[in-house]
């Protein structure tokens, strides 16, 4: 298992923590609550700090951080595949297991969304129902309402 080093900050759904690699690989972020492993280190995890602060100031819309996706090879696909929607619009579960080529998989879908380890980044926030409603996200409803409503994404959900 590769070293972590982490850092926090404070955003709009509460204090979240990053965590990169050795290689400088954005691995983790953690909710509020949610502990991390390894070390300290805010100048490993500055590049990923300064990208979520301007993200959270509405002056970021678009991540270039290095990504660390580590999961089964379904679920790295539906990570890649998140990374697809752009800012400001939202997609249904259906849609993204139509987009990664399996459209029965609707289900394993939100499995994998809920094991998406770089949430926000990777963001899965922009999943809902094919009925318009908000499903689940592993940070709470609320946090995602604050994500998409400061992305200005479909306002009938609020």
């Amino acid at each position: 298992m590769t070293a972590c080093y982490w850092d926090s900050l404070t955003s709009p759904i509460g204090r979240i923590t990053v965590e990169v690699n050795t290689l400088g690989e954005l691995c983790a972020i953690r909710f509020p609550k949610a502990k991390s492993a390894g070390k300290r280190n805010p100048l490993r995890c500055r590049t990923a700090v300064e990208q979520l602060d301007e993200y959270f100031s509405g002056r970021r819309e678009l991540f270039t951080l290095p990504l660390a996706l580590n999961g089964t090879a379904f679920q790295t696909s539906v990570w890649q595949a998140l990374c697809h929607i752009p800012y400001g619009q939202t997609i249904s579960y259906r849609e993204l297991a139509t987009r990664i080529g399996n459209p029965r998989a609707s289900r394993a879908v939100g499995s994998a969304n809920g094991a998406n380890p770089i949430p926000i980044v990777v963001p899965c926030h922009r999943v809902i129902t094919s009925d318009q409603r908000l499903g689940g996200y592993a940070g709470g409803l609320d946090a995602k309402r604050k994500l998409l409503a400061l992305e200005g994404a479909a306002p009938e959900l609020f």
